[in-house]
């Protein structure tokens, strides 16, 4: 169970390292985008709690509450939800602050999806780690989309540094 823990260990250490980014934003500037840049906050947070999401429904692992996400047609998010369509993969983030969640409900959907995933991957046997699935055009390993998934998380907060970059914001080394 060494993987396990390692790989669950990495999937919180997301929350943790990620979470050191959002300092300073607030509702209005999470859903903002700066010239050249791909993302926004909001996008980026609930990009990723659906991606993990979909990994822990691979894995047999609990669903996202339904206070989470909302399947519409990507305008259909609320204060309290994602809309599934607004944040999937070729989606592109709207400034509209109505399509998304408040920043704090935005936070605590991507905290509870790296909980979620780290919890399926700690009950998961070596079998189910071991096991080939689809993963968009490809197959992989679960236990390395787990990997994926810690790397993916690094990259749009790779990104959400570079926003705070571009809108002024204070270094989080400062």
């Amino acid at each position: 169970m060494i993987r396990q823990e390692a790989l669950a260990d990495g999937v919180l250490a997301c929350k943790m390292l990620a979470g050191r980014y959002f300092v300073g934003f607030d509702d209005t500037s999470c859903v903002h985008q700066a010239p050249g840049l791909p993302n926004h906050l909001a996008w980026s947070l609930g990009h990723l709690a659906l991606t993990m999401s979909r990994l822990v429904a691979m894995l047999g692992g609990n669903p996202p509450p339904e206070s989470d996400f909302i399947t519409g047609d990507g305008t259909r998010g609320t204060p309290e939800r994602f809309d599934t369509e607004s944040v999937s993969f070729g989606s592109r983030p709207e400034s509209r602050g109505d399509r998304y969640p408040t920043l704090g409900r935005c936070i605590a959907i991507y905290d509870g999806a790296c909980d979620r995933l780290a919890g399926a991957v700690r009950g998961a046997d070596d079998a189910s780690l071991d096991k080939v699935v689809r993963w968009g055009a490809g197959e992989a390993p679960v236990f390395m989309l787990v990997m994926r998934m810690i790397f993916h998380n690094g990259v749009h907060t790779g990104q959400i540094a570079d926003l705070r970059r571009a809108l002024g914001m204070k270094s989080i080394f400062a």
